[in-house]
């Protein structure tokens, strides 16, 4: 915790981060990734609507050097409210939403990590 607030602390650093983040949405690598989250189901209420991927733009968006961690995930649980919690109408549909987004936001992230590691590595200050 203390090593991600002195990161959050450094402009340079978060600047470069965010540029990498930014980057990576530019680039064909992603698009494999992009493509799991805009499949469709035969049920139009279960249509993925790229969640995972809105809230990544939200993080990055409030990613900024005087961002405080607690504000970050503090987007994270809002962003997880609004497209995760209060969607579901039932126990049963909230674990099947909440399983869906955990297993395809882990792939997402291990994606941009990956993305950020070899092409990117001035992103990790």
């Amino acid at each position: 915790l203390q090593t991600v607030r002195a990161l959050l602390n450094n402009n340079s650093t978060v600047t470069v981060l965010r540029s990498g983040l930014h980057a990576i949405f530019n680039e064909q690598s992603l698009d494999v990734t992009k493509s799991l989250f805009q499949e469709k189901f035969r049920n139009p209420k279960r249509r993925q609507k790229n969640i995972q991927l809105k809230c990544l733009n939200n993080f990055i968006s409030s990613l900024t050097s005087s961002t405080d961690i607690r504000d970050l995930l503090s987007c994270l649980s809002s962003d997880l409210q609004t497209f995760v919690i209060q969607p579901s109408k039932s126990t049963e549909e909230f674990k099947e939403q909440a399983s869906d987004f955990m297993l395809k936001w882990n792939l997402l992230l291990s994606n941009v990590g990956k993305i950020l590691t070899i092409n990117r590595t001035d992103s990790f200050g």
